[in-house]
């Protein structure tokens, strides 16, 4: 599958790797950078939610969309042995594990967008379609503004 992407590199403080403070790094608004978060549904079962810097995941329309009855965020503790990645880091490109993914639909109001590259310090440039296309993602309301 061709992907057209670049790879970004930033400088970040270890302590301070939100969504926001890598788009201020880049020089993007902050919901052209999407944050990637795993969940856990009531029936144990693990997904991906990719949502835009400057909100949060709503976790009730999380489970709507992907038919639970409820999701909660993986415990920190617990996301690298899920993913493979630090949280931080934490992509859907490459992730050690194959889960369900949800993208909020707010992907599409970008031509390009920036998503973790599996190391603090590194993000990939690439087209929302293409995304949704790669990661197999399904779109949907499922953030909501801070």
């Amino acid at each position: 599958m061709e992907v057209d992407y670049t790879v970004v590199e930033y400088d970040l403080s270890m302590e301070n790797f939100s969504a926001e403070a890598v788009a201020n790094e880049l020089g993007l608004p902050a919901g052209q950078v999407f944050k990637t978060l795993c969940a856990r549904s009531n029936t144990g079962a693990c997904i991906f939610a990719v949502v835009p810097g400057g909100s949060e995941l709503d976790l009730k329309k999380l489970a709507r969309v992907a038919g639970f009855k409820k999701v909660e965020l993986v415990a920190v503790r617990d996301v690298d042995q899920l993913t493979g990645y630090q949280r931080g880091s934490v992509t859907v490109m490459a992730a050690k594990k194959r889960f369900p993914v949800f993208v909020d639909d707010s992907v599409h109001a970008w031509g390009t967008i920036a998503v973790s590259a599996g190391l603090k310090g590194l993000q990939v440039m690439l087209s929302p379609d293409d995304y949704v296309r790669v990661t197999g993602a399904t779109v949907a309301a499922i953030a909501r503004p801070h």
